[in-house]
């Protein structure tokens, strides 16, 4: 499902004298279904790897394969339909547009790619996460946890392949960042979705059936 090959990405600066390494040489394989946790402190480069992963970012040199598709070569509109087609995200800081309802947010995967019935799938995603009755609130007049279980009912209703979940509970209180867990487990387990999981959060990472523990741009250990 995903297969990461000796991941380099480096930034150069406007003299391009000294390239600031964030990546260096980063290696591992996922099959499909696999969960797996990329753990390291601030600043380690793990959400640099979870970007390049899902084709958000395009590495300095190594290569990312993701369910079959090389993405190195792609130009940036086939990375995106290949993110649209296999690819779910979570992120800390939900990402919601604020300008539509918590149903409507979740269409939009769907209307992108043409899909019939988006508005019913969009109800039963919400219902799935426990919001059936949050259909028509805007993003800021739901709870935090509210809008991440939006975030997971829209990363969930185009059925991906791949779900990347950065830091998912960053923004919750300790109560509503479990049943946002348990909840993403849950469905995870459901659709048989391979699951990468960036976290600071030994703990959350336990949970997966792999850790990856980055420092300093270098993978210190996977188990």
């Amino acid at each position: 499902m995903l297969n990461v090959s000796r991941l380099t990405k480096q930034y150069h600066s406007a003299s391009k004298v000294h390239a600031l390494t964030v990546l260096d040489d980063v290696s591992f394989e996922l099959e499909a279904g696999d969960t797996f946790s990329i753990v390291g402190p601030s600043g380690s480069g793990k959400t640099t790897l979870l970007g390049l992963c899902a084709g958000l970012d395009r590495a300095t040199s190594g290569s990312v394969a993701l369910n079959g598709v090389l993405l190195d070569s792609l130009s940036e509109d086939e990375r995106a339909d290949v993110r649209n087609r296999y690819v779910g995200f979570v992120f800390q800081n939900f990402q919601l547009i604020p300008t539509l309802t918590a149903l409507e947010n979740v269409m939009v995967p769907l209307e992108l790619r043409g899909e019939a019935g988006a508005e019913n799938a969009a109800r039963e995603w919400l219902g799935k996460v426990g919001l059936a009755d949050r259909l028509h609130h805007y993003p800021a007049q739901l709870s935090g946890g509210e809008q991440q279980r939006v975030c997971i009912a829209r990363a969930f209703s185009n059925n991906p392949k791949i779900l990347f979940a950065d830091e998912p509970t960053g923004n919750l209180d300790s109560e509503n960042a479990a049943g946002i867990v348990d909840l993403i487990f849950d469905l995870n387990r459901t659709a048989n979705t391979t699951l990468v999981l960036v976290t600071h959060d030994l703990e959350l990472a336990k949970r997966t059936g792999r850790v990856l523990k980055i420092k300093g741009g270098k993978v210190e250990s996977i188990s």
